[in-house]
């Protein structure tokens, strides 16, 4: 994934000033948008639409540095008014466009390069399971897109959920992990503004073939996971291994993601407030 990501960087670089589509980006990555956001949040810090904002904001410094117009910048780098262009940069540096070339003031932002950090004394818990084809059945609804924090919509949807419902789940559920998960998937995206939704579901797994009509059910084929065990802070503890996976176990492995919904369950501590034992279970085979 870390030599995806670096290609996704130099492929923006050579785009800067060119219209990147969100259908370029995640045909150019490989990966499906939501799951290449997510990880390149994860490892970053920034999200991909910040990262790019920044980049041009960067560049067209350099530019107005070497006295190019102002007005043909703001257009070299995607803004459709000046204003917007004025508004962006003095957010972004402190100071207005116009005063570059007067005064020399300058700010960078350098170009992004991933690789795998090696930490003695540390390692990951995994463990691999060979699993045949399932369902997901549960409930389900549109939420938005949140990388960071707990998502409220999602908390909404457990909250919804009816005593009916629950039963239904129960009645149906016959495979490992024996635990309500939860699963993203049917992602959309507003590239440029970090705006979207996707469709998440609370509920179990089963391979039972009739579910009740309560519930909402996606079917997944037998596949190998790989399940990354997790305990502390939360969400913050799941989150950072998350990342962890894609920038210190996958590199090393001998296995890549396939595009099926992966899904993780979190079982919460009664005595330590926000506090959680977590499972990351992510669809992998081996590489080719």
């Amino acid at each position: 994934m870390l030599k995806e990501l670096n290609q996704v960087i130099n492929y923006i670089e050579k785009n800067l000033t060119a219209g990147i589509t969100l259908e370029e980006i995640s045909e150019y990555a490989g990966v499906s948008d939501y799951h290449f956001r997510k990880i390149f949040y994860y490892l970053s810090g920034l999200t991909l639409s910040e990262y790019i904002k920044n980049r041009k904001l960067s560049e067209a410094n350099k530019d107005l540095l070497n006295n190019e117009r102002v007005t043909d910048v703001a257009f070299k780098y995607g803004y459709e008014s000046m204003d917007g262009f004025t508004r962006a940069f003095k957010s972004w540096s402190g100071f207005l466009p116009s005063e570059v070339a007067k005064t020399g003031v300058s700010k960078s932002f350098p170009k992004l390069s991933f690789y795998i950090d090696v930490k003695g004394g540390e390692s990951m818990d995994y463990k691999i399971v060979e699993m045949p084809s399932f369902k997901f059945a549960g409930v389900s609804k549109r939420v938005p897109m949140q990388f960071e924090g707990v998502n409220n919509a999602i908390k909404e949807l457990a909250n919804s959920i009816t005593q009916e419902q629950r039963e239904a789940m129960y009645a149906i559920q016959n495979i490992e992990p024996y635990e309500v998960v939860n699963v993203s998937y049917e992602h959309e995206h507003n590239f440029m503004k970090d705006e979207g939704e996707l469709t998440h579901l609370i509920g179990v797994l089963t391979t039972e073939e009739n579910a009740s009509e309560l519930l909402d059910v996606i079917e997944v084929p037998a596949c190998t996971w790989v399940v990354f065990p997790n305990e502390g802070p939360f969400p913050e503890t799941l989150q950072q291994t998350y990342a962890k996976t894609y920038s210190e176990w996958l590199p090393v492995s001998n296995y890549e993601v396939v595009q099926l919904p992966g899904f993780s369950f979190t079982k919460m501590d009664e005595e330590k407030e926000n506090y959680a034992y977590s499972e990351i279970w992510m669809p992998v085979r081996k590489k080719r």
